[in-house]
């Protein structure tokens, strides 16, 4: 298989080059230059957002295409308009975000979307930019050439966004830690390489159209994930499982502020933990362990001197010490 992947260097994009590299596939990557590329694949230089920068695909034929991108859909429409005819496939990492708010629990791909996203549109905010791409890919490769990978929270290596990399670090300081509960919530999110190894797949059938691509409903518990990096990091860690209402009471903002955890039976909740990702299962997806999960991002946090890198355009994640102290405190009193 000849792949192009439009990025290829950090989180899903880097998963997804080392899986295809992994399985024997000829890999080429366009990006702008500014992190390592993965050995192996051929590297060529350009920037999307500039006048000339998808310059170096005017040459070659692809298998499939991956791309990535989660600004402006002009981006992906240029480039889809660019490749059509030069490539058999266009994969598209969307988001469930693309969902009309609030998506009932066990929201299905049916599920009504968001409105006035465009195809060739500036940026504008992250639901209508994710569904613009989405159009963009469609609109050059035609619905039956073209996969749309609504991917929800995504975890592991190489993570920029700043989620399970916090919770390990704050593990690994130890002490007392606030535990949002209830310990048995229900948890959906993908691990980066068994997202990456779908894509593969779904290249290899032949697939169409979107799919929820999360782990299935429950796959892990906020009990599970914690203890997980409780165990992995082998600090002096104590969980303090503490209500939720004790949480939202101390004006903490769920998934920012404690990454990966919304309180139980909110609209955040079911819009981000309780999609039906039957067609994606039915079609290939399986979800490796929370603990491997843990295990393997708090190694690669290891390897790269324990800080991750920061997406720029994504919030700062985690809790003030001080907040959580006082918050401890209070419960304790």
């Amino acid at each position: 298989m000849r792949l192009l992947v439009l990025g290829g260097t950090e989180f899903a994009g880097r998963a997804v080059v080392e899986a295809a590299l992994g399985r024997g596939w000829e890999v080429t990557v366009l990006n702008r230059g500014r992190h390592a590329p993965v050995p192996g694949a051929r590297t060529l230089v350009g920037d999307r957002t500039a006048p000339g920068g998808l310059d170096a695909l005017t040459d070659g034929e692809w298998d499939a295409v991956v791309d990535t991108w989660s600004a402006a859909p002009r981006a992906v429409h240029e480039a889809a308009r660019l490749l059509r005819g030069r490539a058999r496939r266009y994969v598209y990492v969307s988001s469930c975000s693309v969902y009309a708010w609030a998506p009932p629990a066990g929201y299905a791909e049916d599920a009504p979307l968001v409105e006035g996203a465009e195809p060739d549109a500036e940026q504008t905010d992250y639901p209508r930019d994710k569904r613009g791409g989405e159009l963009a890919a469609v609109d050059a490769f035609g619905a039956a050439d073209s996969v749309l990978v609504r991917a929800g929270l995504i975890l592991g290596p190489y993570e920029n966004v700043g989620r399970l990399p916090w919770w390990l670090t704050r593990t690994a300081r130890g002490g007392p830690v606030l535990a949002p509960g209830p310990r048995e919530l229900p948890l959906q999110y993908v691990d980066v390489r068994d997202l990456a190894e779908w894509i593969l797949g779904a290249v290899e059938q032949g697939l169409s159209g979107p799919f929820n691509l999360i782990s299935p409903q429950g796959h892990a518990t906020m009990g599970e994930l914690l203890e997980a990096c409780v165990r992995v990091t082998g600090g002096p860690a104590e969980l303090r499982w503490t209500a939720p209402e004790t949480v939202l009471d101390a004006g903490i903002e769920p998934w920012t502020q404690l990454p990966v955890w919304v309180p139980p039976g909110s609209d955040m909740h079911d819009a981000l933990h309780s999609a039906d990702v039957s067609r994606a299962v039915a079609t290939g997806l399986t979800c490796r362990p929370v603990g491997e999960t843990v295990a393997d991002t708090w190694r690669w946090l290891q390897e790269i001197g324990g800080e991750a890198p920061r997406r720029p355009d994504r919030p700062q994640k985690g809790l003030d010490p001080e907040v959580e102290a006082k918050v401890l405190a209070a419960g304790a009193e």
